[in-house]
């Protein structure tokens, strides 16, 4: 597909259906306008057009000038709280790489659970899953790609990277475990703060951020333990890797130096900001207004305040954020504001009646069917998009079809983070695809194994144990969520 067909694609689908179309039965003005705004919207986002978080800004455009959605509505997405919990969670991201913890913290868990090729692989992966909890997955992979590219230098007997079995599975690896653990905590990745932001404004409601962790905990050590029996098993031979000396980890320890003082202000920052978010619930007992955002950002100015051992700057300062990633700030926006806009002109309603004949499929088949094609639309565009544009039509879907929306939104969520075939799925598989030792068909043959695996334990986990863990009733919409209750 050129590039200039690309470019025509959207606005030739907007002008078509807005001007020669019409509103189709059953929309309104409004509905029609964000209907038409969406075919654009979602049309360079899924072909790259031009640069995603560019086109993250179009909602700001196309909304308020054909009337779909004001632009003071249309702009208050863009400050949504969600973003400025993610950019909290980067501030102590950007901290943590500064001064080197995350390198000690990733080595001492791989020096701990084993240096034969196997049991390294999976300290690999532990190291990564953890840090991907708390931290974007995208610069927890950026952190332990250098230091797995230093210890496959040491174990592989081949100088050609293509040619390193023990370097693609170590690769794949981090990228997986970077997806898996990213979503076992609330806040881990961009798509779970989507849903959160969705529930919120279509119910009322809240996903409490240990009973996200109760649940979605198990299920990604769950996919972790597979992902890493699989990779060292069955995708690539391991037989002619030499083991690595224990002493070479210890040494690459020794090298860090006894635990630094900033080490240790990240460190003590980084446990309150975990403690904090576990507390929420008590300490709302005391200020009832508290917030996941208050705290994180609360606690992520500490930062700022105190100074390094010479006193010569902070912890970090303003310059070190630069490395913000911006881009996936605008593209929060843009996907909020499409959930506001498909809210409030009632497309997401019209959308839902469309799919009723649908409703007589058994519930489990539904959620399989949902849970493989957010996954393999999560394989040629942003997770984050595709999450955007779907979970406002699951929440009228699940109106609808008289379902707990939890069932259907929670399912599509987690599957955005299990894209494991392509380096454009998820910002951890193309971090690795750029280290050399990945081809394209590495990934894809491998990947692609995964993602079935994922589909198959996501769907069966959700719809069995999601009920039992959270206490819910999959099989009626429950009365207390108010349904476009900010209309």
């Amino acid at each position: 597909m050129s590039q200039g067909f690309r470019i025509i694609l959207g606005p030739f689908l907007f002008i078509f259906f807005y001007f020669f179309i019409g509103p189709l039965d059953g929309m309104n003005d409004a509905s029609h306008a964000i209907f038409c705004s969406v075919l654009w919207i979602a049309s360079w986002w899924i072909t790259e057009a031009i640069p995603i978080p560019v086109t993250s800004l179009l909602p700001l455009v196309l909304f308020p000038t054909f009337g779909g959605l004001d632009l003071t509505s249309t702009a208050s997405a863009y400050g949504n709280k969600i973003i400025f919990f993610y950019m909290a969670g980067f501030f102590l991201a950007i901290a943590m790489e500064k001064w080197n913890l995350h390198k000690r913290i990733a080595l001492n868990i791989i020096y701990y659970v084993g240096l034969d090729k196997k049991s390294m692989i999976l300290g690999f992966m532990i190291a990564t899953a953890f840090l991907s909890m708390w931290l974007s997955n995208t610069s927890t992979s950026i952190m332990m790609l250098p230091i797995g590219i230093g210890v496959v230098s040491q174990v592989s007997l081949q100088n050609n990277l293509l040619k390193s079995n023990f370097g693609k599975v170590l690769m794949l690896g981090i990228a997986y475990s970077a997806s898996i653990g990213g979503f076992a905590t609330l806040y881990g990745t961009p798509p779970n703060l989507i849903l959160t932001s969705n529930i919120e404004q279509y119910f009322n409601q809240s996903i409490d951020f240990t009973s996200w962790l109760i649940m979605a905990l198990p299920l990604s050590c769950m996919l972790l333990i597979i992902c890493w029996f699989y990779l060292t098993n069955f995708t690539f031979d391991l037989t002619s890797v030499n083991n690595i000396s224990k002493n070479n980890i210890y040494n690459k320890v020794k090298e860090l130096g006894k635990i630094k003082y900033e080490e240790k202000i990240v460190l003590i920052i980084f446990i309150l900001f975990i403690i904090g978010l576990l507390l929420k619930s008590r300490i709302s007992e005391i200020i009832p207004s508290i917030d996941d955002t208050i705290i994180a950002i609360f606690i992520s100015m500490f930062l700022f305040l105190f100074s390094s051992s010479d006193k010569k700057q902070k912890i970090i300062n303003w310059e070190d954020c630069y490395k913000l990633p911006w881009g996936i700030i605008l593209l929060f926006g843009g996907g909020l504001s499409l959930a506001a806009a498909m809210q409030t002109s009632g497309l997401t309603l019209w959308i839902g009646d469309q799919l009723q004949y649908i409703n007589s499929i058994e519930l489990i088949f539904i959620v399989l069917i949902i849970v493989f094609s957010v996954n393999f639309l999560t394989e040629i565009t942003s997770n984050l998009a595709t999450v955007s544009m779907l979970l406002p039509i699951l929440a009228s879907i699940s109106l609808s079809f008289d379902i707990h929306p939890y069932i259907i939104m929670v399912s599509a969520t987690i599957a955005a983070s299990c894209a494991f075939m392509l380096p454009v799925a998820t910002p951890p598989n193309a971090v690795v695809f750029g280290s050399g030792y990945l081809k394209m068909s590495d990934m894809v043959k491998t990947g692609i194994v995964m993602n079935f695996i994922s589909i198959i334990i996501v769907s069966i986990y959700v719809y069995y144990l999601l009920p039992i863990l959270w206490g819910i009733d999959i099989n009626t919409f429950p009365p207390e969520f108010n349904f476009l209750s900010l209309d």
